[in-house]
């Protein structure tokens, strides 16, 4: 199993940073354009979403990322130092009084172009899985 780590403030210029670490990954782990793409917005949207809405942009506070590649299986685990979230609680981005608002829509996006998400330790770390094949 191979994995690569990185931690970074929690500023939002630094999604450039993990931009950067998505297209080392691609060449490293050979990832075909097909899901680049997915991983590429899907992985962004979450960092964005711990520094803004996590770490409420508390340069203080790190949002670290690990890349894990398990058999067939690219695993993007995002973790927060913040107070972390209810799911349920999160308005359907879908619903009539929602459509025309200009957020909100993060979660459903990343739902929709990863293979799997899961929420852990209360909403402060994602693990987003994408298959290979």
């Amino acid at each position: 199993m191979k994995s690569i780590k990185i931690s970074i403030p929690s500023l939002i210029e630094n999604i450039k940073i993990i931009e950067s670490f998505i297209d080392n990954a691609k060449e490293n782990f050979e990832i075909n354009d097909d899901i680049y793409g997915n991983i590429m917005i899907s992985v962004t949207e979450c960092i964005s979403n711990a520094i803004i809405h996590g770490n409420r942009n508390d340069k203080a506070k790190l949002v670290h990322l690990e890349l894990t590649m398990e058999d067939d299986q690219l695993k993007f685990t995002i973790e927060d130092e913040g107070e972390g979230f209810d799911l349920a609680e999160l308005p359907d981005p879908t619903s009539p009084e929602n459509i025309e608002k200009p957020g909100g829509r993060g979660i459903f996006l990343i739902r929709h172009l990863s293979d799997e998400v899961k929420f852990e330790d209360g909403g402060k770390k994602t693990v987003l899985s994408f298959y290979m094949d």
